[in-house]
Parts: C-alpha cells; structure tokens; sequence
C-alpha cells in the first residue's frame, strides 16, 4: 500500500497515532507541534491501534463488526505498510494490547481473546470467553491476568492464569480461569487504577459508572453519572481522574476518582469515541468521530487547546515511543 507523505522532517522519538474510519488510514502526529507527519492505508474498517513496546511497529484491527479477519501492520520506522495477517479462524479483531512482546487482542465475533507472537508469526494462545462482544482489553504487566468488557453480556471477564493443585496437561503448574463480573449492558470503555486495585467501566445503556474491587472481583459501586451512549474510559495517569466519552453527546465527562463526584463536564464536538491521555498527564487526546477531527484538551485548566484534522470518522488511538 502506498504511504502518503506531509513531512520530510524527522519523527519525534514519541508520537500520537489516529485512526480514521472513514479514509482508512493511520495518521503519525508529532504531539509537540500536533503536525501529521504521515499517513498510512489501512484496511477497510479500522478500529483499534497499539504499538509494540518498542515503537517500532503498529497494529491496527479491522474489525468489520466482528465479521472481518484481518490485522494490519505498520513500520513506524520506515513509514510503510507491512503485510497484513490473516487472523482466521478469529473473527472480528477489535481491541488491542501489547504486553511481554506479544499482541493480545479480543475477537468479538469468535468470543474469546487471543495472543499474536510476531517472533514466530504465530498466534500462541486463545481462550474463550463466551460472551457477546468481547471488546475492549488490559493485560496486567506479569500477564498472569486479562481484563476484558463483554459489551452485549453486560459483564467483565477476569480471565487468570494461577496455579494449581498438581501437573495439569504437559505439566504445567498453571492454568487459565475466567471470572464473570455482571455489569451494565452495552459497558465497552473501561481502565484500571494505577494501583491496580479498581476496573472502572462505564455503560453506555444506562450510564452508571461501575466501579469494581478487583480483589474481591465484585461491583462494590455503581455512579449513576448519566453518561448514555458512553464509550471509552481512561484514567489520567496520577489516577485523579476518569475521563468518559459518549458517542451521543458533546460532552467529555470527567470523575474524581477518590471522590468519585463529577468533577467537570467539557464541551468537545456532537459525539467521542477514542481517548488517549498523554503519558505526563498534561493533555488529552478525544477521538471526535462525528465532527471529524481528535479533540486536544489540557487537563490543568480543562480547556479545549485545538484540533487536529486526521481525516473522517477518528476513533482509535495510541502513543508510540521510540527507544
């Protein structure tokens, strides 16, 4: 696939990656200037993007409503599209985490989470989950648990590799188990406390906040915040704050997460998917579909500071950082 060039400046060692929907493409932004450096095809229905730990290399999922098969690859070094991997017999790629030098990713239409090693090009692990719509994914940096949000099951997985009483097949000492935590239906967005001790999630159907104790792996409060047609949820990285995006609204909700109150309310488009803060905690980057353009918003004074025009319909997003 041909690569569309703006720059011939060099990329910054961390950089800003957009999805757009509906141009199918991957825009590089370098986040001091907020300049598109390039834009990279992608497939026909792209959704969510990671890259590896080493900003090397993107992933993007082409989800096709979970009917779609494909995962593309891009060289974040030199700028070009790889050869894209066929995920089948996975249907419908959608949400992506790297973690351990390997690719996990939920696929929503064969109900389960699998695991891509792009040393062996091979997919090396899978577990069902089933569930309808398994979606949105955060691997726990030991990688001995997967949190993912099943959004038309109205539940969380806490999927746990953990040991057990004797050899298990081939003599293993560990095995994978599933935990189903009920929640809102239509929950999608979630993120977990830096301390590890909380998964916040948000339903777009009811718009309750459901904040889950993760030790007891139960809902210990539901916030009846009022954010219908929610969608994502990330929390800053001091974990201050829940920031929400609905797809229904202008607005960009934002939660103290020690209060657990409304803390402001920001004014960013017609509706917002994709959230991504940036890694100090100063800016946040909203994913605006409707209006066509990703929203930058400075979380100390809660404004939003401009737009940046990554082509129609953005939604996925994701930092890249070069070592």
């Amino acid at each position: 696939m041909a690569m569309l060039l703006f720059t011939s400046s060099p990329i910054a060692a961390q950089y800003l990656l957009a999805l757009s929907k509906k141009d199918h493409t991957l825009a590089i932004i370098d986040p001091a200037t907020l300049q598109i450096r390039a834009k990279v095809p992608v497939g026909q229905d792209p959704h969510e993007v990671i890259a590896s730990t080493d900003g090397t290399r993107a992933y993007v999922s082409i989800y096709g409503g979970g009917s779609l098969h494909e995962l593309d690859v891009i060289d974040l070094v030199a700028l070009k599209a790889l050869p894209s991997l066929d995920t089948k017999p996975f249907l419908g790629p959608h949400g992506l985490y790297f973690e351990g030098g390997k690719l996990w990713l939920t696929v929503e239409g064969s109900k389960c989470v699998a695991r891509y090693d792009p040393a062996t090009n091979t997919f090396d692990w899978v577990m069902g989950t089933g569930q309808e719509r398994t979606h949105m994914l955060y691997v726990t940096s030991d990688q001995k648990k997967v949190y993912t949000t099943n959004v038309a099951s109205g539940t969380v997985s806490i999927l746990t590799n953990a040991p057990m009483q004797g050899p298990g097949p081939g003599g293993s000492s560990f095995h994978w188990t599933q935990t189903l935590i009920p929640v809102g239906r239509g929950s999608e967005g979630f993120d977990i406390t830096p301390d590890g001790k909380s998964l916040w999630t948000v339903s777009a159907d009811d718009g309750g906040i459901y904040i889950i104790d993760l030790d007891s792996a139960k809902v210990e409060e539901k916030l009846d915040a009022k954010v219908f047609g929610a969608n994502r949820l990330q929390i800053t990285p001091d974990g201050k704050w829940a920031l929400i995006s609905s797809l229904r609204n202008g607005d960009l909700v934002v939660y103290d997460v020690t209060t657990r109150k409304e803390g402001h309310r920001i004014h960013i488009g017609t509706g917002a998917a994709g959230i991504l803060v940036q890694p100090d905690g100063t800016r946040a980057f909203i994913g605006c579909t409707s209006d066509n353009y990703v929203a930058v918003v400075d979380l100390k004074t809660w404004q939003v500071t401009s737009h940046i025009d990554v082509g129609g319909g953005p939604d996925g997003l994701a930092w890249a950082i070069r070592h």
